[in-house]
């Protein structure tokens, strides 16, 4: 199978992404694939002739890909690598190269990768992508829109509202979480304890998004939970060994530590699976995503988001969900492709 493995991107975890694709793209090239790995918005700047053989060129994309700095990347920098258009997102023969593979393995995370603005493209131009569709994928990415429809469907979230930066400020209690409405891998996402850090909070988030979602902090055990078809996986529990869960811990190997299947009471293993699985329905999801959760000291448990394309870096959690039920990283990428082309 042709495969094109689409990363790295514009938005704060694109280093992430890079790293996912690498992963996926290797993985597949075990398994006996024609894959590239191509970052979706600086492309590949090649004679337009030589695109029908991009596949069986004997080149390793991957090269040099191999870790995650502490800080999320300088975006400004990475726009200034662009010698062309800098205007279209897609980056030098990068729509050519998707349309002649069989799949795009979608490895983006982010903003202007997993917000279905992509997917929306590749519908419109007959291109088969893993994961789920561009409704799901915009409505999941906004975190406004996928909290109202929780509480709409029953479903337990951190009481909280949505404000527009500069708007009059509403206290609903300290601490409190801020976090930006479309965002991941807790870039932009800041834990306050007074009003003068709440607005602190809301200056820094400016830089990423006009609008914020305010949260009732959930001091407890962190929990996430993969799904495949809308079926549960083994639950991880998250343990950051200093400080929160936020960029650092999330990619930096030995800062967090992660149990799967979680040490949890079976009772509670199938509440947060079922709260999962309807998470996974009436956000609309296909094929596969992972759900976020909190659990406090009274053992009730808040669903914090859903990810659309969930992580896949050697750190990541639902690789390691699916290890739990015997099913290898290459075994994994292959089923993803799978259940997407569905």
């Amino acid at each position: 199978m042709k495969v094109a493995v689409l990363a790295g991107g514009t938005s704060t975890e694109r280093e992430v992404s890079l790293i996912t694709g690498a992963g996926i793209y290797r993985a597949l090239k075990e398994k006996g694939h024609k894959a590239v790995l191509i970052d979706v918005y600086l492309g590949l700047e090649t004679d337009a002739n030589k695109l029908d053989d991009i596949y069986d060129i004997d080149k390793d994309w991957a090269e040099g890909i191999n870790a995650i700095k502490e800080e999320s990347p300088d975006l400004d920098e990475i726009k200034k690598l662009r010698k062309d258009d800098k205007k279209c997102f897609f980056g030098p023969n990068v729509l050519e190269i998707c349309k002649r593979a069989d799949v795009v393995f979608m490895a983006l995370h982010g903003a202007n990768g997993e917000d279905g603005k992509i997917q929306a493209t590749f519908e419109l131009l007959g291109i088969p992508y893993t994961g789920t569709d561009h409704l799901s994928s915009a409505i999941c990415m906004n975190k406004m829109i996928s909290k109202d429809i929780m509480r709409a469907n029953d479903i337990p979230t951190p009481a909280g509202y949505s404000m527009r930066i500069g708007d009059p400020i509403k206290e609903i209690g300290y601490p409190a979480v801020v976090k930006v409405n479309n965002g991941g891998s807790s870039v932009g996402t800041y834990i306050v304890n007074d009003r003068a850090e709440f607005e602190s909070a809301l200056k820094a988030a400016a830089k990423y998004d006009e609008y914020v979602v305010v949260e009732q902090f959930v001091k407890g055990r962190e929990f996430t939970c993969g799904l495949i078809e809308g079926k549960a996986l083994p639950i991880v529990e998250i343990m950051p060994k200093e400080g929160g869960y936020d960029y650092k811990n999330k990619y930096q190997s030995g800062k967090t530590l992660e149990v799967c299947p979680a040490e949890i009471s079976e009772e509670k293993t199938k509440e947060i699976q079922a709260v999962a699985e309807k998470v996974f329905r009436v956000l609309r999801l296909k094929a596969y995503a992972r759900i976020d959760f909190m659990m406090d000291a009274e053992e009730n448990i808040y669903c914090l988001e859903a990810n659309t394309l969930p992580g896949m870096t050697p750190v990541s959690l639902f690789p390691q969900e699916a290890a739990a039920i015997g099913m290898s990283y290459g075994d994994l990428c292959e089923k993803l492709i799978e259940v997407s082309l569905k």
